[in-house]
């Protein structure tokens, strides 16, 4: 049997597309070794992000302008929306998909990919099977746990928080707190390890998250739901048929790839470029920003921080969403460079040009 599409990986990335492919007609066969395995990550995005087709029942939460903390407190003027997971794995349905059970071991050539039991031939192939790990990527890491909404009562959604609460000394590498309802009963709140090479482990995470819970008065008895994170943010690379985080969609700065794949879906069902000279330069400037984000020496990370929260929103979205918003991402880093101190300005453009050792070491942290 030959298909239109043949996708490796069900994850959000591959399944989105297969989606997209069945609406528009197309005939598809999924491979992946365990199709039928449910997903467990909180996924979340900003709501201009979303695509239009998306079903709003897979919305859990939406917080108006969710808080940032760095040196002060700030207030991020977008709406912010949680995804229930398992309603989003269930409304990217495969119905009329060929699903077969198996694993990838290469793609061979335009529409051929060989598995462990034999070849399977269709029309283009999208290999969304991620990123696996790596010493030589930085990853994000978090550890989470699942709490009763009343918590959060008196406690803002926080998209970053990186106040020292959380009994690492100031010249540790540094992890934030991230709090989010996951719907009308529950909230996550995740010690988060944005991005490091090594990463900060899930068990300097889990005292961090306990000290700073006790040091805010938010009881936990030991029984909560846990939720684990660790995954590369660098790695993926455009082109090839590769798509979602393979692709290179994950951004580099926040470990968000979810939202951008999911929109970009029905540019990759209808053949189109998902990758122009636009969004490869801005893919550029980004790995430069996590260059510059592993290189600062960890009591600058919130300097750093603070300095872009406070940018204008519009800068804001342009270096966190606009894939191929060229002029917007230059013109956003290009506005922080000039508010940070002078030696983070030296620190910045010693990372950018690729100097020294300094792209080495945990520093920052979240998922999606």
């Amino acid at each position: 049997m030959r298909a239109d599409l043949i996708i490796c990986g069900l994850g959000p990335a591959g399944r989105a597309v297969a989606h997209r492919a069945l609406a528009a007609g197309q005939s598809v066969t999924v491979i992946d070794p365990h199709p039928d395995r449910t997903w467990t990550p909180t996924y979340a995005a900003w709501a201009d992000e979303l695509p239009d087709w998306l079903d709003p029942a897979v919305v859990a939460a939406t917080v108006d302008a969710p808080a940032a903390w760095a040196v002060r407190e700030h207030w991020i003027e977008r709406v912010y929306q949680v995804l229930d997971t398992a309603a989003l794995q269930r409304s990217l349905t495969l119905d009329g998909a060929r699903v077969l059970a198996g694993r990838v071991v290469a793609v061979e050539g335009r529409g051929s990919v060989r598995t462990a039991t034999g070849l399977v031939h269709g029309g283009r192939v999208i290999d969304a099977r991620g990123l696996s790990r790596s010493p030589r990527r930085a990853e994000q890491t978090a550890y989470g746990v699942v709490l009763g909404r009343d918590v959060l009562a008196d406690h803002p959604t926080l998209f970053m928080d990186w106040r020292l609460d959380n009994g690492a000394a100031p010249d540790e590498p540094p992890s934030f707190l991230y709090v989010v309802p996951l719907g009308p009963d529950t909230v996550l709140y995740e010690e988060t390890c944005l991005a490091g090479r090594p990463a900060l482990s899930p068990e300097v995470l889990r005292r961090r998250l306990e000290h700073r819970l006790r040091e805010r008065g938010i009881p936990i008895t030991g029984t909560e739901p846990i939720e684990r994170v660790r995954f590369p943010v660098e790695g993926g690379k455009p082109g090839r048929g590769r798509f979602g985080a393979a692709g290179g969609l994950t951004h580099p700065a926040t470990g968000y790839s979810v939202a951008s794949s999911l929109r970009a879906a029905d540019t990759v069902v209808a053949g189109a470029r998902v990758w122009t000279p636009d969004a490869h330069a801005v893919a550029a400037l980004r790995r430069a920003g996590l260059r510059s984000l592993l290189a600062l020496p960890p009591r600058d990370v919130t300097i750093f921080f603070d300095a872009f929260f406070a940018l204008p929103a519009p800068l804001q979205r342009a270096y966190l969403s606009g894939h191929d918003d060229l002029r917007g991402t230059v013109a956003a880093m290009r506005a922080l460079f000039t508010t940070l101190p002078p030696r983070l300005r030296r620190t910045l453009v010693t990372a950018l040009l690729g100097l020294g050792g300094a792209a080495d070491g945990a520093r920052s942290g979240r998922s999606t």
